[in-house]
C-alpha cells in the first residue's frame, strides 16, 4: 500500500501497521481498547454538548480536538513499547541516552540505574504512555496527567539532546511539552471531557470535598 497520511490513518485504525502485526493477534485486543477510548471520548462530548450549552463552542470543540488528537498519537507511540517487559525498540532508545543526554549525571542514571533494570522499567514506560494517551482521549484528570506527561516529554527531550545518528530534533520534544503545558494551563479535559462532566454532575469534586472530589477537582 502506498505510503501517504491516509493510508497511515487507515492502517493505525485497522491494526496493520507494523507495530499493531509485531504483536500477533494481541493486536486486536489493543486495537479494541483504542476504539474503546475513541468512542467514549465522542460519547462524552455528546453529552457534555447536550447538557451544557457553555461548551457549545468553537473552542471547545477545538480543544476537543486537538486534546483527542494528541491522545491517539500517545497512544500509537506506546505501541512500540510493546510487547512486554522490554521491547527492542524501546531498549535501542533507552541506551542512546547513555552517550546523547544533556547531562553527564542523566547518561549515568540511564547506564547504571535504568538499563541494568529494563525488565522494571519497561513496563512502567509502557503504562505511562497509556495513561497519557486514555487521560487526553477521555478528558479525565488532564491537569495532573498533563504534569506527569510534561516531565516525561522533558526526559526525553534532555535524554536524546546531543546529535547523533538516527538524528532527532530537540525541538520536537519541547513542542509536545508545550502543548502539554497549555493543556495543563487551560485544564483541557474541561472542554467536552470527563473533567467537565464530573464538574458539573458531581457536588463532591465540583466543591472540592472529600479526598476523591479534592483529587478530580485538582486534577481536572
Amino acid at each position: 500500500m502506498p505510503k501517504n497520511p491516509f493510508t497511515d490513518i487507515w492502517q493505525f485504525l485497522t491494526a496493520t501497521t507494523g507495530d499493531y502485526l509485531s504483536l500477533g493477534n494481541w493486536r486486536f485486543l489493543i486495537l479494541a481498547m483504542f476504539w474503546a477510548l475513541l468512542l467514549a471520548s465522542i460519547a462524552m462530548a455528546f453529552q457534555n454538548w447536550r447538557e451544557d450549552p457553555a461548551q457549545r463552542t468553537g473552542r471547545h470543540v477545538g480543544i476537543w480536538l486537538v486534546r483527542v488528537l494528541i491522545g491517539c498519537m500517545w497512544f500509537e507511540g506506546m505501541l512500540w513499547k510493546l510487547p512486554l517487559p522490554v521491547s527492542g525498540g524501546l531498549q535501542y532508545w533507552t541506551e542512546q541516552e547513555t552517550t546523547r543526554a544533556a547531562f553527564e549525571f542523566h547518561s549515568t542514571f540511564v547506564k547504571d540505574i535504568v538499563l541494568p533494570n529494563m525488565n522494571f522499567f519497561g513496563p512502567i514506560v509502557f503504562l505511562a504512555e497509556l495513561a497519557f494517551a486514555t487521560s487526553m482521549m477521555l478528558g479525565l484528570a488532564v491537569r495532573f496527567v498533563g504534569v506527569l506527561a510534561l516531565a516525561y516529554v522533558l526526559q526525553l527531550w534532555l535524554g536524546i539532546y546531543r546529535p547523533g545518528d538516527p538524528a532527532e530534533w530537540p525541538w520536537s520534544y519541547m513542542f509536545l511539552a508545550m502543548l502539554m503545558f497549555l493543556f495543563v494551563l487551560e485544564g483541557a479535559g474541561r472542554s467536552l471531557g470527563f473533567d467537565a462532566w464530573l464538574r458539573r454532575n458531581v457536588p463532591a469534586v465540583r466543591d472540592g470535598k472529600g479526598f476523591i472530589g479534592w483529587f478530580f477537582n485538582m486534577a481536572g
